[in-house]
């Protein structure tokens, strides 16, 4: 990237002016944009009611999953809103380097026409002409006819180089301003967006604080039952899917005459066509069987690693940040946001999926995670979690896609 250098001559777009707008952009663009989310919070002091003014633990559970949830929408907006300001300030960052090179520019045209100017008063002349090419503005001039007949074809070209330099400076220093307040404004969102996913965990965190080391293990149980009782689902749906992949292959081999399993009637890679059936029967070529090999294999290796919104990795991530990540391993570029990614590719039905594919939940495409077979998914679940397989019915189902 070009430095910003200094104009050598007074210029409307002075290199004070230059660095502060420089600077502004440094200034939004400082905005943090994580916080630590494992830090404990000063407990609450207790309310004045009865232990029946408290609520359940079970209406505690509730309340902090629909937290959780929120948070994650407002996390994925979040993601959404730094990735278009980080565009926006690349942006603008390249237009003040234009400024810059378009000052230096104008410069040297200025001193052409300057140069012309001292040749006439070496020669003793000092005419209306001289006045026109010394001018700061120049442009004032360029009504008058009888000046501009006056000048030499080589003045004409230096008055001409100068006014284009002079209307491109404009036009960049018009676009940067624009630029800038776009900027502004996203990191204005990128700000409300931080904090909302603030405050939604802040209101977690609130109602966490207030249970009993015993109402905590119930509520722990309590969550616990419901993944075990998810991944008893997904293997029974499973093995069903199974069942029925067998019973079709069974009769597809009756109706070609053949016991054999090797006749060539199977999907997949005994016809010589390349493909793969997969876990759940779904067939994929060989391409795309490598490439979710890649994401699977990366998935797995993150098992373990904590989640924490706005993180993309490599030691922590929030759900499309792992699925990004996954996915760039096998040499395929996901946008940042789960909406995003989900008309990524090929869309896929829930009952033809296939190891690597991206599986989305809930009504507004707020999680998504790996289908990795058999049912079940890695995921970076919700804050205080860590990467790890669930059912994908676990959560309301919306929709698959095949990203390659």
């Amino acid at each position: 990237m070009a430095s910003h250098r200094r104009p050598r001559a007074p210029l409307p777009l002075s290199p004070a002016r230059r660095r502060g707008i420089g600077i502004t952009t440094v200034a939004l663009a400082s905005v943090t944009l994580f916080s630590q989310l494992s830090q404990s919070p000063a407990h609450a002091s207790p309310g004045d009611g009865g232990p029946s003014d408290r609520p359940s633990v079970e209406e505690v559970g509730k309340r902090v999953d629909a937290l959780y949830r929120e948070a994650g929408s407002a996390t994925q907006r979040y993601n959404a809103a730094k990735e278009r300001t980080d565009r926006q300030r690349k942006k603008v960052d390249g237009l003040l380097d234009r400024i810059a090179e378009r000052a230096d520019k104008l410069n040297d045209a200025r001193r052409t026409l300057g140069s012309y100017a001292a040749a006439q008063y070496r020669a003793g002349a000092v005419s209306e002409t001289a006045v026109l090419l010394l001018s700061p503005d120049p442009q004032s001039f360029f009504g008058h006819k009888h000046l501009m007949g006056r000048l030499t074809d080589h003045q004409l070209r230096a008055v001409e180089d100068y006014r284009r330099e002079q209307r491109e400076a404009g036009r960049e220093r018009a676009e940067a301003g624009a630029e800038l307040a776009e900027l502004t404004a996203s990191q204005r969102r990128l700000a409300a967006d931080k904090k909302t996913v603030q405050d939604k965990l802040a209101q977690a965190r609130k109602l966490l604080a207030k249970l009993t080391a015993e109402e905590k293990a119930r509520l722990e149980k309590r969550e616990r039952e419901r993944e075990e009782e998810a991944r008893r689902k997904a293997a029974a749906a499973a093995a069903e899917r199974e069942r029925q992949r067998a019973e079709a292959e069974r009769r597809q081999r009756e109706e070609a005459g053949s016991p054999d399993a090797g006749t060539g009637t199977d999907t997949g890679t005994a016809t010589g066509t390349g493909a793969d059936t997969g876990t759940d029967g779904a067939a994929v070529d060989g391409s795309y069987a490598a490439k979710a090999e890649k994401v699977v294999a990366f998935a797995e290796a993150q098992l373990g690693k904590p989640y924490v919104w706005g993180a993309g990795g490599p030691n922590s991530y929030d759900c499309s940040g792992l699925t990004r990540a996954a996915w760039r391993e096998a040499g395929v570029s996901l946008p940042r946001t789960t909406y995003d990614q989900a008309e990524v590719g090929t869309r896929v039905a829930k009952s033809r999926l296939h190891p690597g594919d991206l599986v989305f939940f809930y009504d507004d495409i707020s999680h998504v995670g790996i289908y990795v077979g058999g049912g079940q998914m890695i995921h970076a679940p919700k804050p205080g979690a860590r990467v790890r397989y669930e059912s994908i019915d676990h959560m309301p189902f919306h929709g698959a896609v095949r990203p390659a």
